[in-house]
């Protein structure tokens, strides 16, 4: 979903340049092993599958579905070509490549499998092929392939997991492709922490076993934007924008106790480099938000109406992330109704006449009781889209709203719906002013940097639930439930002289006169 952000698209640029990313591994003397999907897992958003498939016809994902085969191959296709000069066997530094994630997790469709790999075969794919599923059985029998290699993923008990993999792969060397050093974190959970020395301990086992590994995560990462997944079995559980993972290398390319644990461990196999210093983090301060621009001033410039007379989910409206707004006029004088959003995915701030009425969440009740005054009342309903599920039966779940919004049993019809991904914030035009009553608002506030600018992290403690914007960049979300009370920031994304924060609170800052601040220190 970032290379094919849109059917037929494919963008390969910025942070999406593969190639740069194989050049610049590759002089700093790493291999590289690619695990191109279609579909990663990751606590990516959708799994990296791309939303637009949502509005394919008869499309059935990860498995030998002719539709989703279709796409899946001409992906492929454009990527592989891409990567070709990086080979290993071309002098590049590529030295396998995996096929799918963890399939034996999800489904047994071997046919699906082979697919990909002769995919791979007869797009002159010649170094090796493995496989990757969690050491169990049914994991196991469910995602390994004739022919192809296969690894297993795990986080403790080497022993007993290669012991797994050997019952059905003998006489072949042992790799653990994810060894779990840490873990993801939901919003209103606690930060995952594992002990340095418990995790460097079980490589140190791994290692005894003439064992090989790959940590996941080596070095935290971010979900930067609206690219978040989220988990969902019994309750929807959405992965917050810091990917941190309490890895060895924290989000930010740090060293951590963990790391240092593990490299103790790693000195009695094998040559090791000196540890290097971290990188200059900067406290910047706080930064006052001195404009607002409520989200009904803002909605003509940044949105453009689609008409039906039931509401439409998110995808129906062309657009694949961020928030979107649901507009109808409730008739009639009513006093103490129920209000439901039925298939709300998956959180909401309900209007009245553009006063805030409530906040419905999926994982709760999604009615309220409401009143209108005489001849009705306008009613608007900002429903976001907190990530889709990347993993599970769940996935194939649209955004916004799914069913109907009903009046005690009676449904509202004639709808108008504004898209609302955030990606043309540029049009914004903000006053001075900070009066608007309105919660759900855009604030604007602007950041000088004098010298070179260095990373760091914002804190958005002023605000409750939201995104913040760096100069235009979507560094992610924001929620004060937690654990996450900051955004990291990469240098690269700010500059000398004037940079413009723009921070988005659905429902509404803490205080009228909102400041940001940038820290030199994260709290996960």
């Amino acid at each position: 979903n970032v290379h094919e952000p849109r059917e037929g698209e494919f963008y390969f640029e910025g942070m999406a340049d593969v190639e740069k990313f194989l050049e610049i591994s590759q002089k700093l003397g790493l291999m590289a092993i690619v695990r191109p999907g279609p579909y990663i897992c990751a606590e990516w958003e959708f799994g990296a599958l791309p939303w637009w498939l949502l509005n394919k016809e008869g499309i059935k994902i990860r498995c030998y579905n002719e539709v989703f085969l279709k796409y899946m191959d001409r992906y492929f296709e454009e990527l592989i070509k891409r990567l070709k000069p990086h080979f290993a066997t071309n002098g590049g530094n590529i030295i396998a490549m995996q096929v799918e994630n963890e399939y034996g997790s999800y489904g047994n469709d071997k046919r699906y499998l082979a697919h990909i790999r002769d995919k791979f075969i007869s797009l002159g794919v010649d170094i090796p092929l493995f496989t990757s599923d969690g050491a169990e059985d049914f994991m196991l029998q469910n995602g390994m392939l004739e022919g192809v290699f296969a690894t297993a993923n795990f986080g403790s008990n080497p022993e007993d997991r290669f012991a797994v993999l050997q019952k059905y792969q003998k006489d072949k060397p042992l790799m653990c492709m994810e060894f779990w050093g840490g873990w993801f974190d939901p919003w209103g959970g606690r930060h995952a922490y594992r002990d340095p020395q418990d995790a460097a301990d079980h490589i140190g086992r791994l290692l005894k076993m003439g064992g090989n590994f790959n940590i996941y995560m080596f070095h935290g990462g971010t979900n930067f934007g609206f690219m978040n997944g989220a988990n969902h079995y019994d309750r929807y559980e959405p992965t917050v924008s810091s990917y941190d993972s309490d890895a060895p290398l924290s989000e930010a390319g740090d060293i951590t106790p963990k790391y240092r644990a593990i490299y103790e461990v790693m000195k009695k196999y094998s040559t090791v480099s000196e540890i290097p210093a971290d990188r200059e983090k900067r406290a910047y301060g706080k930064v006052e938000m001195k404009s607002k621009k409520d989200i009904f001033s803002a909605l003509d410039e940044i949105s453009s109406p689609i008409e039906n007379v039931y509401p439409l989910p998110m995808e129906k409206c062309n657009q694949g992330y961020g928030y979107i707004l649901y507009k109808t006029h409730v008739t009639g004088t009513l006093e103490n109704v129920s209000l439901t959003i039925h298939g709300l995915a998956d959180r909401a701030q309900v209007y009245l006449d553009k006063k805030l009425v409530g906040i419905v969440y999926r994982n709760g009740s999604t009615t309220l009781t409401i009143s209108t005054p005489e001849g009705g009342a306008e009613l608007d309903i900002i429903v976001e889209n907190m990530g889709r599920t990347n993993y599970g039966p769940k996935m194939f779940e649209t955004k916004g709203i799914n069913n109907a919004v009903c009046i005690n049993t009676a449904s509202l019809f004639n709808w108008k719906m504004y898209p609302l991904p955030m990606d043309n914030l540029d049009k914004l035009n903000f006053d001075s002013s900070l009066e608007s009553e309105v919660p759900t608002a855009f604030y604007k506030g602007n950041l000088v940097i004098e010298d070179e600018p260095c990373d760091t992290f914002l804190r958005t403690d002023d605000f409750t639930k939201g995104v913040a914007f760096v100069n235009g960049f979507n560094l992610g979300r924001f929620w004060e439930i937690g654990p996450t009370k900051t955004l990291y920031v990469p240098g690269v994304l700010l500059k000398k002289g004037d940079n413009e924060i723009i921070v988005f609170d659905s429902d509404g800052a803490k205080t009228k006169t909102p400041c940001v601040e940038f820290v030199a220190e994260p709290e996960l």
